[in-house]
């Protein structure tokens, strides 16, 4: 079985049908799939405003964990059995799928099956653009907008667990005990009429932001300009507000002011497979310890993706949306339910 959006929409339009085995290339793996991540991008596919690559798969999801069932022709490192995770650029919402063998990272006997699927789109992403192109270094002051999502808490507790000073906004109490439990220092209530100026409070006390994570963008990227410190560096890897701006562009001369954003699915394998090394060395020792670990808000059957997506549009889900397959559920992983919304 596999899912793609039949015509663009809401999760009513998603498709389930049987598909081909994918047909591996050199230097790809045929990977069965057990676990498969539902994020942000695959809403906006689903919507029809982030088509797939010319030459891609239109069916669904960016990350999965399973079984290799055929080695990469050419590659050298994983073989028939092993259990890896992979970021993949389409195909994920399937029984099977072919990735890059460098895209591929193994799953230790200690790191749970679910935890591993929700690793690869977030973490890759989080990684690669705030340490890998950012620079953030421990005890720099970090600013993640909207931490309850799937990126928020991975930002939140990856970025905690390096030594960083986070801060993050919500629109719910409950999230914000939550989100402390994951290391934020600060969470401010987008929902409180003055909340950019308790934002901007908070920087100032410590001399501003040295970096901000956004995802919203829109009248969010002039008010990120007022409250980076000096030499602060803005990434910007969604913006769910519009992306047309509007600034004065004098702040970036006299703040000395970087802007950087990103997108992973255009990227080369490659690189990709640069970001999963890096991951594999810095990232797995903080899950090995114990240090950082991904929220999972909820695991539903891939039978049940309509309502998989339904979560992650609801704004009550906290933490990473999954996708259960039957090869998965023979296994005995099981499918989790979503917590009651607090306040």
């Amino acid at each position: 079985m596999a899912v793609w959006a039949a015509s663009p929409g809401g999760p009513e339009v998603l498709t389930q049908g049987v598909r081909p085995v994918p047909v591996s290339r050199p230097g790809e793996a045929l990977v069965e799939v057990w676990v498969a991540g539902v994020n942000r991008p695959d809403v906006l596919q689903r919507e029809g405003r982030y088509p797939p690559p010319p030459g891609t798969t239109d069916i669904l999801g960016l990350e999965v964990m399973g079984r290799v069932v055929r080695p990469a022709r050419g590659g050298s490192r994983f073989r028939a059995g092993d259990h890896v995770c992979a970021l993949v650029v389409g195909g994920g919402y399937a029984e099977y799928v072919s990735v890059p063998e460098g895209q591929c990272l193994p799953v230790p006997g200690w790191l749970p099956a679910g935890e591993a699927a929700a690793l690869p789109e977030t973490v890759f992403t989080v990684w690669y653009n705030l340490r890998l192109r950012a620079r953030l270094r421990p005890r720099e002051w970090l600013l993640v907008h909207g931490g309850g999502g799937g990126i928020g808490t991975i930002a939140v507790g990856l970025t905690a667990a390096l030594g960083c000073h986070v801060v993050t906004t919500t629109g719910s109490s409950s999230k914000a005990v939550r989100l402390k439990a994951l290391g934020a220092e600060q969470v401010v209530d987008y929902r409180r009429a003055h909340w950019w100026r308790e934002l901007q409070m908070v920087g100032e006390t410590n001399g501003g932001y040295d970096l901000i994570l956004d995802t919203i963008g829109g009248s969010y990227f002039e008010h990120n300009l007022e409250l980076l410190a000096t030499e602060g560096r803005l990434v910007q890897i969604a913006f769910r507000q519009g992306s047309r701006v509007s600034a004065d562009l004098s702040v970036f001369l006299t703040k000395r002011l970087s802007f950087m954003g990103s997108t992973l699915r255009s990227q080369r394998p490659g690189d990709k497979g640069r970001i999963a090394r890096a991951v594999e060395r810095s990232v797995f020792p903080l899950l090995k310890s114990g240090k950082f670990r991904p929220v999972i808000d909820s695991i539903y059957p891939l039978s049940s993706v309509a309502q998989a997506h339904e979560r992650i549009d609801d704004p009550a889900h906290f933490g990473k949306v999954l996708l259960l397959t039957d090869a998965g559920a023979g296994q005995g992983l099981r499918t989790v339910p979503p917590e009651a919304p607090g306040p």
